[in-house]
């Protein structure tokens, strides 16, 4: 029964100074975040941004570890980093080939409005000398 007390006794410690952080943090301007059951305080002028990377990054690591079964931290976080970065390469490849895409369209458009423009100067100038 008293192992189960400091068991208790301890569970509450960890709470008490996790809310202490988090409180700490606020005080500070700080912002305080849970990713993978850990607390970090963490500066930046967009609060609402910093706990939405936070989430991000805590629900990749969650799914790793879901999938993986390995209970290492850091290999989970480095595979969460991994399946991130994946992720960011490819919306840069995609964004590419919208960005290329955009370009050709812009090309096509000005080579369009010059044809069209010489046209209808050719229409004005008949126009007027007939």
């Amino acid at each position: 029964m008293a192992e189960l007390d400091e068991l208790q006794d301890g569970m509450d410690q960890a709470q008490s100074e996790a809310e202490s952080a988090q409180n700490d943090a606020a005080d500070s301007g700080a912002v305080s975040v849970d990713i993978y059951d850990q607390i970090y305080n963490l500066r930046g002028s967009d609060a609402e941004y910093i706990e939405r990377l936070a989430e991000v990054v805590d629900g990749k690591m969650r799914a790793v570890a879901s999938c993986g079964g390995t209970v290492d931290s850091l290999r989970v976080a480095v595979l969460a980093a991994l399946n991130i970065a994946d992720e960011l390469l490819a919306l840069r490849a995609r964004y590419d080939t919208l960005a290329g895409l955009v370009d050709r369209t812009e090309d096509t458009v000005r080579t369009r409005t010059d044809s069209l423009a010489e046209m209808l100067d050719e229409v004005l100038e008949d126009r007027r000398a007939g």
